[in-house]
């Protein structure tokens, strides 16, 4: 229930009664996803941290936390989706590109983009939340592919790392939509 509303011109509006339609699931809320137990942080490199707050086998997507407390790599890698960032707090960039993002910055990536994240040097935590859709295919030096990450890779390694630091692999489960 959300708050109750006092002065508010809604107040007296009443809420829908049948809120799903048959087979809808609830949706996932989660407070203060930036924060909290740091057992939830998976990681997906030696220096960056995926915290999964949605995911959608069916879509190949997911949503998540990337979170680096120092200077950071994500191995450079190709995108074939679209991507969307914004970043919470922090520093970071694509070598590839001019720009530096910091807290309040959005980024829309096209299909089709190549790139190198890092992470840099910083007063506060580098924490961007991202939503992927599709793999991300990972690249040598040269920019030839050398293998691939989906959504379903996130699944497993999240896993894994949730059973590891006794959270549970089904912790997993209430993320999927």
């Amino acid at each position: 229930m959300p708050d109750a509303a006092h002065t508010e011109f809604w107040r007296d509006i009443k809420p829908v009664e049948k809120v799903f339609r048959e087979g809808g699931l609830p949706e996932i809320y989660l407070s203060k996803i930036a924060e909290g137990d740091e057992r939830y942080w998976v990681p997906i490199s030696e220096t960056v941290f995926s915290k999964p707050v949605w995911i959608s086998p069916s879509k190949n997507m997911w949503a998540d936390v990337l979170m680096s407390k120092s200077a950071g790599l994500v191995n450079r890698h190709y995108h074939p989706h679209p991507i969307w960032a914004y970043t919470i707090s922090g520093k970071w960039a694509y070598l590839e590109h001019e720009w530096t993002a910091t807290a309040g910055d959005f980024v829309y990536e096209t299909p089709g983009e190549s790139h190198t994240l890092v992470c840099y040097e910083h007063e506060d935590p580098m924490k961007v939340f991202f939503v992927v859709s599709g793999p991300l295919m990972w690249l040598d030096d040269e920019g030839n592919t050398t293998g691939h990450f989906d959504v379903f890779d996130y699944i497993k390694g999240a896993r894994e790392h949730y059973d590891r630091v006794g959270i549970g692999a089904d912790y997993v489960d209430t993320l999927i939509r």
